[in-house]
């Protein structure tokens, strides 16, 4: 049976000793949560002893989030199934702000007997039934209208614009960053690979491979597979961390992306990754790709190749 002292954790500060109730409320190193101060003069005269001691947590810290395998995508909101990774397997409405799978999309277009139905059924959103725009003009209000509601995606989309030069906008890859944080910071991952890529490329900034390598950590962490890939390579190629490009590239097959699958049996065949390596990636991505198959994505991929999915 537990005592009272086993039961509640003692604290005190790490630099002079004072608990609790001797001092102000204890504050954790924000880094590696092992230790607490009265105050920052506490924390800095202890930093000489702690400074150690307290990266390798740190970094071990960072590691447990950072291989953590991220959850996956959202489902379709029509069909309910895990919307793929490929682009050319899902379409976003700026209508309603929807992210909806090929199938689900190309559904509507025929009917039972595989005709094309009516013009203006084609052109409608298999949401929201909302007509597409034909304009320009009206394409640009409705991303207006979305981004005005905080939609990450659409403010996604207006910086890739903006870098491109694209559909009205010109281009700037400044505003294209301001774009892509704000999408970022709305929790959009792939917006912080963009980011990524550009520190990576000196695209409007720059060039810094460590500032890099940290937007790609961030989009990974928020379950972008492509750069979850992107940081394979990177410990592969530019810093020889075999074992971490691994571990990278078995999470990002798990989320569907074939070339990290393609890396691990090209790292196993020179001996850089283990037989049981390459068997659970290649299982992961089994099973991604088990859910998201259907009867119907592949009915639209059938009929055009723009509705690949896999």
């Amino acid at each position: 049976m537990s005592t009272d002292d086993e039961d509640n954790e003692v604290s005190i500060c790490a630099n002079c000793g004072k608990g609790e109730e001797e001092s102000h409320k204890l504050k954790a190193c924000t880094a590696c949560k092992m230790v607490k101060y009265c105050n920052r003069e506490c924390q800095i005269a202890h930093r000489p002893q702690h400074k150690k001691g307290c990266r390798k947590r740190a970094a071990e810290l960072h590691d447990e989030k950072l291989f953590k395998q991220p959850p996956p995508a959202e489902d379709c909101p029509i069909c309910f199934q895990r919307l793929p990774l490929l682009k050319t397997g899902f379409k976003y409405k700026s209508c309603c702000g929807k992210v909806i799978c090929c199938g689900c999309v190309h559904a509507p277009k025929y009917d039972h007997q595989g005709n094309k139905v009516d013009i203006i059924k084609q052109n409608e959103c298999a949401f929201c039934r909302v007509v597409r725009p034909y304009t320009m003009g009206e394409a640009i209000e409705r991303y207006e209208r979305r981004m005005q509601a905080n939609d990450a995606i659409a403010i996604y989309n207006v910086g890739v614009y903006y870098r491109n030069g694209e559909y009205g906008y010109p281009q700037d890859y400044a505003k294209a960053l301001e774009f892509y944080h704000r999408a970022g910071e709305l929790g959009f991952a792939e917006a912080y690979r963009n980011i990524g890529r550009a520190y990576n490329n000196g695209e409007g900034v720059e060039a810094d491979k460590k500032k890099a390598k940290h937007y790609y950590e961030l989009a990974a962490m928020e379950g972008d597979a492509k750069a979850r890939h992107n940081l394979g390579l990177k410990e592969a190629v530019e810093e020889g961390n075999m074992d971490r490009a691994v571990k990278h590239y078995v999470i990002s097959a798990r989320d569907g992306y074939a070339d990290s699958l393609e890396m691990i049996k090209e790292i196993y065949s020179k001996g850089f990754a283990t037989k049981e390596d390459y068997t659970k990636a290649l299982r992961s991505y089994q099973e991604y790709l088990c859910e998201i198959k259907s009867d119907q994505r592949d009915k639209a991929a059938a009929v055009d190749e723009e509705n690949r999915y896999y």
